[in-house]
């Protein structure tokens, strides 16, 4: 089969796509590309998630590395992403990988590639391992291993626990004994994935739900969205807690759920930790998010004089200008966000803490941060509709709105576009509307952020009557 990476590492579904043959594959391709450029001789780091069969296919990467003669720090239980970026870059590995499919449905499984930055890998980096595994399958390259015990035995492969340098790190960055002594009372749900445990070994007293091991996630995909958090809401409205915190599958993305147990997206959370990472923590730099994401952030970094980026979707794109600017936060739609000062990664526990930290310094919970904000830089409502779209319908749309994109919507002229990642068409007041198909699905993704909420429904109508043809 071909091997194709997407916006944050290779996944496929287990038994079909995902088997062990063909993560061995991709395993002697990334190994062939790390001793080809000099990396193999620092080592690798290898982690994975709670998922079905995710510790036996890291161990079939581990004993692959090992026959490649590179040696393998492999974690020794289950591992948040962001834990395993961090263990790359304090170890001075040439790279990590990470068995997880993230927020995926439990039927897949995925491998990630992280870079010796600690970040996830770039798409020229992905775009060889690629091309070394098509090249490798056409030549009929063999797979070089040693079994796992065996390599256990030669200290090729040593297991070790990641959490150690990684939590000294979060309290490096974030207060928390000040969190603590705050007595804020807050619920985590790592959605069963692997970040179970983590925020209630910082903070001892958080309570945490879903944290026992269920691979099929309760029915629920493990991505942090309102939908999928109706237990947590539920336990915030019953006046139980002040906060909800939850974490996808592998922990580098983040939700939230506020005092009122409403759903406290990733844009208001980008928002509120802004304005905390500034005002409170009086940190400097850059701010970069991408195509679909809130103008709050915008209006923030017009506030405080800073220099904002826009880019395609995908944190990879954001992690390739932390590594080339002073940014000082960066975000996507999809809850994955990442600070100055840490790694060039999303981390939903940091960013869970940070949360925190904000709540603890104002005594504010996350609603009244987020209102206050908005009645200083104005008030914003944001949509998201998903749309089935099959595969001829959906090209013909996209020539259509490349060769002749519509110059009004809903009455309203469209004063800029911008086309790097689907096409977002901009009006004068600021409002947006972005209609973005999907690279590798039959699915059409309309976005639309305005001043008032109905405009965001008449934008998304539009919206639909457009892709209708």
């Amino acid at each position: 089969m071909q091997i194709k990476f997407g916006t944050d590492g290779w996944r496929g579904v287990i038994a079909r796509d995902f088997t062990f043959e063909n993560i061995s594959l991709v395993a002697q391709a990334t190994m062939d590309y790390l001793n080809r450029e000099g990396l193999g001789n620092k080592g690798v780091v290898i982690g994975y998630d709670r998922r079905f069969l995710s510790r036996d296919f890291a161990r079939r990467v581990a004993e692959v590395a090992a026959g490649n003669g590179i040696a393998v720090r492999l974690t020794e239980s289950y591992a948040p992403t962001p834990a395993v970026s961090w263990a790359v870059r304090e170890n001075g590995a040439g790279a990590g990988i990470m068995i997880t499919a993230s927020h995926n449905p439990p039927e897949y499984n995925g491998f990630k590639i992280k870079e010796a930055f600690g970040g996830s890998a770039l798409p020229v980096t992905t775009k060889i391992i690629e091309e070394i595994v098509a090249y490798n399958q056409e030549n009929e390259r063999r797979v070089v291993a040693i079994p796992y015990q065996e390599a256990l035995e030669k200290g090729a492969v040593v297991l070790f626990d990641p959490c150690e340098g990684y939590f000294h790190q979060l309290g490096r960055y974030v207060d928390l004994d000040l969190i603590a002594k705050a007595g804020i009372t807050a619920v985590v749900d790592p959605m069963y994935g692997a970040g179970c445990g983590f925020i209630p070994r910082l903070l001892p007293g958080v309570a945490e739900i879903h944290n026992c091991e269920n691979p099929s996630f309760g029915g629920i995909p493990p991505e942090p969205i309102g939908q999928n958090l109706q237990e947590l809401s539920a336990l915030l409205k019953n006046g139980n807690y002040r906060v909800g915190l939850a974490l996808d599958g592998d922990a580098d993305r983040i939700g939230a759920v506020d005092e009122h147990g409403d759903f406290f997206s990733s844009h208001c959370i980008f928002t509120v930790i802004l304005r905390h990472l500034i005002e409170n923590k009086h940190l400097t730099g850059a701010v970069v998010k991408t195509v679909s994401t809130t103008r709050m952030v915008d209006k923030l970094a017009e506030k405080y004089g800073l220099e904002l980026f826009e880019t395609p979707i995908g944190f990879k794109h954001i992690c390739e200008l932390m590594l080339q600017q002073d940014i000082l936060m960066g975000g996507e739609e999809s809850g994955g966000l990442g600070v100055k000062g840490h790694i060039p990664e999303r981390d939903g526990i940091l960013l869970a803490l940070l949360l925190l930290e904000a709540m603890a310094v104002s005594g504010k919970g996350l609603r009244q941060m987020l209102e206050e904000t908005m009645d200083d830089i104005g008030h914003f409502y944001y949509q998201r509709i998903d749309r089935t779209i099959e595969n001829t319908a959906k090209e013909q749309l996209i020539a259509r709105l490349r060769s002749n994109p519509p110059s009004i919507i809903d009455g309203k002229q469209v004063v800029a576009t911008n086309f790097s990642d689907g096409f977002k068409f901009i009006f004068e007041n600021g409002d947006w509307l972005l209609i973005r198909p999907s690279g590798t699905e039959p699915v059409l993704r309309l976005y639309s952020e305005a001043g008032v909420p109905e405009q965001v429904a008449r934008f998304l109508r539009q919206a639909v009557i457009i892709a209708e043809g």
